[in-house]
């Protein structure tokens, strides 16, 4: 059964830590970008906003998906514990609380890769608005 729980503990932080490193790259990818984007190069309004808009479905999907994968290793984790308990035959309370602590690690690097994405998200979401509104300033709109 420990087996298991290494391969779970493995999985999910490699799954989540490739959601953290994702959203970092697009983020400052996105950032650069929003940089250097000259507004006047643009005659619609679309066409700048399908430019600004690329990615930042992806850096709002890891936000909100990030924390449900953190909680799936968690239920993983408790069942795997309450397996562990019961296969044994034995009902120590040192043994569940250990396992239900590092169950929960997953649900907190899960919030830990989530909140900041979602800052991420809505600075880059604020600043593409900026970009859309000097551009109706720049055509006089």
């Amino acid at each position: 059964m420990e087996q298991y729980k290494d391969f779970l503990d493995i999985a999910i932080f490699a799954i989540l830590g490739m959601m953290s490193i994702i959203t970092i790259g697009v983020g400052i990818e996105r950032t650069l970008f929003y940089k250097s984007v000259a507004v006047e190069e643009y005659t619609h309004q679309k066409e700048l906003e399908l430019a600004l808009g690329n990615n930042l479905t992806i850096i709002s999907t890891i936000a909100s998906n990030a924390p449900y994968i953190g909680l799936l290793g968690t239920v993983f984790g408790i069942i795997l514990t309450f397996y562990t308990i019961g296969s044994n035959g034995m009902a120590d309370s040192n043994a569940i609380m250990m396992g239900l602590a590092l169950a929960l690690k997953a649900t907190a690097f899960g919030l830990v890769v989530a909140i900041p994405a979602i800052v991420f998200h809505n600075y880059l979401v604020r600043k593409m608005e900026v970009l859309m509104m000097q551009l109706e300033i720049h055509h006089g709109n």
